[in-house]
């Protein structure tokens, strides 16, 4: 309907600019001419609304502003030339028409890189709500800033809001240059389901995040650049193991911290704005703190893999993500796993390159972390989407499928992909959370 609608507004533009060519208007009839078009763009528009996928969400306020800036300036025109009866040249109406559709098309953007998607229905009987706060770490400086500052914990809430009793706690990792709502269905579907999803951010390796200040912080360049270039054949592997475990070092580091944060439950010391109070005070007091799982996408999952070895955690989900915490050391050209027994029942998922990767490794006789983290597991399941890529285990390419593409996506039914993954999760953590069902993987989705 997007493009639909771009294509009926340029029209409108084309025939305008046509009409007053073929008609030698005036300049004062050209400025009335010019508002009508312009009010019947802005009366398309909310036509238009009625219909699926046209709506005044985030997608189309550009469009709208602009539209009824154009009519607004339409008018100062015709008040200017009112009794102007020069001919209108030619070369500002065509000009005029040009600037007019690029001027739709550029409002339109976010609608062309954005869907309707407004998530998916849940399973479970609760309700679920969202609260958020920061969690301040006094033990360690920001290194990304030199003001001394201490390491902030973005962290988000989703919990069921109808529930008094105590459930197990969920905590979760984005990946590179992700942010807390990257699996948000996931999330929804979990809390209706009787957990606390506790979503974290990484500042400076998520894309945006807030500080207690208010601040916005963004994406570190440095790990940006590094993180796009760090497969590349020309950077070896005793330097990607120095860059990788500098990463593994931080992100452990904050999950480790929320992990012991969440358990004591003294928000005392967390920043929250007062209207997230009592909302964060609710999942908080609905923790069941011996019954915690840790998952994460890409870098986070490698997080959680890592974080999974503490006693205190009970199961762990590694969505899509190469296990580099568990690389400790490049001896030669080699890298050193860890090879102590997993004891933590782990989940590994794989989009299909991972997977081809990790099936190659064993038949070049080439270690690979998942590949022996998995088999000395005391409880472990790996699995794999068919067709899948990277951020297909993700919500984006149901929000925005053309940035989701840039990333990296397969030939998969998303919405399907999707609400498989989030119900294997479910499955898993009711196993051996809540101790319900018996778990099973397919070979492959």
């Amino acid at each position: 309907m997007t493009v639909i609608l771009f294509t009926v507004l340029a029209v409108l533009e084309l025939g305008f600019m046509i009409f007053e060519l073929m008609k030698s208007s005036s300049k004062k009839e050209w400025t009335t001419g010019r508002i009508i078009m312009n009010a019947a763009e802005i009366t398309v528009f909310f036509s238009m609304v009625l219909l699926p996928g046209i709506d005044t969400s985030f997608r189309f306020r550009g469009l709208i502003f602009m539209l009824i800036v154009r009519l607004a300036v339409s008018g100062i025109f015709f008040l200017a030339n009112r009794r102007n009866s020069k001919p209108k040249k030619k070369a500002p109406i065509v000009f005029g028409a040009i600037l007019g559709i690029f001027l739709i098309l550029s409002s339109m953007i976010p609608a062309f890189l954005f869907t309707d998607y407004a998530g998916l229905e849940t399973t479970g009987p609760y309700s679920v709500s969202q609260s958020n706060a920061i969690l301040i770490d006094r033990s360690r400086t920001e290194e990304f800033e030199n003001d001394g500052s201490f390491r902030e914990i973005p962290v988000y809430f989703f919990y069921p809001q109808e529930a008094s009793c105590k459930m197990p706690l969920i905590i979760f990792s984005h990946g590179a240059f992700g942010y807390y709502q990257s699996n948000a269905s996931m999330f929804m579907e979990l809390a209706s389901n009787g957990y606390v999803v506790a979503s974290i951010e990484h500042p400076y390796h998520s894309i945006f995040t807030h500080d207690s200040e208010g601040k916005t912080v963004i994406a570190d360049r440095d790990f940006l650049n590094d993180s796009m270039t760090i497969g590349s054949s020309d950077r070896s592997e005793a330097e990607v193991f120095e860059v990788t475990s500098k990463w593994m070092e931080l992100r452990t580091a904050d999950m480790n911290f929320a992990i012991d944060s969440l358990k004591d439950g003294n928000t005392d010391s967390w920043y929250i704005e007062d209207s997230q109070k009592s909302g964060v005070i609710k999942a908080v007091e609905l923790i069941d703190t011996t019954k915690i799982g840790l998952i994460g996408h890409s870098m986070g999952g490698a997080t959680s893999v890592t974080c999974g070895r503490r006693g205190d955690i009970s199961a762990v989900v590694d969505i899509d993500g190469t296990m580099l915490g568990e690389n400790l050391g490049i001896k030669g050209d080699e890298i050193i796993i860890n090879e102590d027994p997993y004891t933590t029942p782990l989940l590994n998922l794989q989009n299909q390159e991972h997977h081809e990767e990790a099936i190659q490794a064993i038949t070049d006789g080439r270690a690979y972390s998942n590949n022996v983290i998995t088999a000395n597991a005391e409880v472990s399941y790996t699995t794999y989407f068919r067709n899948s890529g990277h951020m297909d285990f993700t919500d984006l390419p149901l929000f925005s499928p053309a940035l989701a593409g840039m990333l990296g996506t397969g030939d998969v039914d998303n919405t399907e992909m999707i609400k498989t993954l989030n119900g294997l999760v479910l499955d898993f953590f009711d196993c051996y959370l809540k101790g319900e069902g018996n778990f099973e993987v397919n070979e492959y989705y």
